[in-house]
């Protein structure tokens, strides 16, 4: 299998404008100011359980808020919802982030159109699979004119912890992940969110950018290769310390390595980040998923501030890595977070209606 991935295991994030009940809380919650930012930000770790659900909108000016308020109803009191925006959700609207298109074909992508792009990406997670499997059902069960659900996918967080303020989980090939990720609530945000010096739409400013993939692992064939060999592709051992002896939560020194026979320089984690000191400046946070049919991968999420120096600078560089084999991207797109609060459905919802 080929990639197009790449960054899903090299570390980084998530993100979504935020409408919480209890889910905020608990262990890895954020500050307690956190009202001010994207929900899935608020906390060092995120919940054990997800469900993305992609839609496509009626282009009238209630259909946004009606959905807003809808998910609203439908969702449990344990969950936590938020919104993300497609390009295809403001066409020729000037007030589209800058940034922000379709997802493009990457080198190795099999994307599947009914997996793929949609004009909101609804995140609703839980810590509890039930109450995300109840909440799901009562949004599919919410018809209503102004909307068609275009994909759903489910995701968990097998081994969810924290440590060294950095929420971890172990991914389908074994290996520990999230290693990547900014260790402190404030680098996460400095990663994450826009600015007002980025000229952006103004409603936008606060929000992020986020990366959806769905990435199926050809685990059986992975399963095939010794641990030595799978820890030299990825560059880290299973549990995340590095090959050249340094703990997990520190950065190795890859200069004291130029021909890489400690780290190999096609590694993941060498190609993803040369230089260990400037990471790629992303926030992940991926979960697993389980399809059945041999269909088993991670719904790989990350958010920046800058799409061009965050995600896609990262895959430009690990393009036709060794990982690449055991990888197909199949589904996810590109998507917008809106800064929390409401003021992004007045100033879209006026969109729609113009157009």
């Amino acid at each position: 299998m080929a990639s197009g991935v790449a960054v899903a295991l090299a570390g980084g994030g998530a993100a979504a404008y935020g409408l919480t009940g209890k889910g905020t809380a608990g262990d890895g919650a954020g500050s307690d100011d956190s009202a001010d930012i994207p929900v899935q930000l608020r906390r060092l770790l995120p919940e054990k359980y997800v469900a993305l659900i992609s839609l496509d909108v009626g282009r009238s000016r209630g259909a946004l808020r009606e959905l807003v308020k809808r998910f609203r109803t439908a969702a449990d009191p344990d969950t936590s919802v938020g919104f993300a925006l497609g390009a295809t959700l403001f066409g020729s609207e000037k007030s589209i982030p800058r940034q922000l298109k379709e997802m493009p074909h990457f080198t190795g992508d099999l994307l599947d159109p009914a997996m793929s792009h949609g004009d909101i990406l609804a995140h609703v997670a839980s810590e509890k699979a039930a109450v995300i499997q109840k909440t799901v059902e009562r949004i599919r069960n919410t018809t209503s004119p102004h909307w068609t659900v275009r994909w759903h996918i489910n995701g968990s967080r097998p081994a969810n912890r924290v440590e060294d303020g950095r929420g971890l989980s172990r991914n389908p090939f074994h290996f520990t992940e999230g290693f990547g990720n900014p260790g402190t609530e404030r680098e996460s945000l400095d990663r994450a969110l826009t600015s007002a010096d980025q000229d952006e739409p103004q409603w936008a400013v606060g929000g992020s950018y986020q990366v959806v993939r769905i990435v199926r692992f050809a685990t059986d064939l992975w399963d095939k290769d010794s641990v030595r060999e799978q820890e030299r592709i990825i560059g880290r051992r299973r549990d995340g310390g590095w090959l050249d002896g340094t703990p997990a939560g520190e950065q190795p020194n890859f200069a004291a390595d130029p021909t890489g026979r400690l780290t190999p320089l096609d590694s993941h984690v060498r190609l993803a980040a040369p230089d260990r000191r400037t990471p790629p400046p992303i926030v992940r946070r991926s979960y697993n998923y389980d399809r059945g049919n041999d269909d088993t991968g991670i719904i790989f999420s990350c958010f920046q501030r800058d799409l061009a120096q965050g995600f896609e600078a990262a895959q430009k560089r690990l393009e036709g890595e060794p990982l690449a084999k055991y990888l197909l991207t199949t589904g996810g797109g590109y998507f917008f977070v809106p800064p929390s609060g409401d003021k992004w459905i007045d100033t879209l919802s006026q969109g729609l209606a113009d157009r």
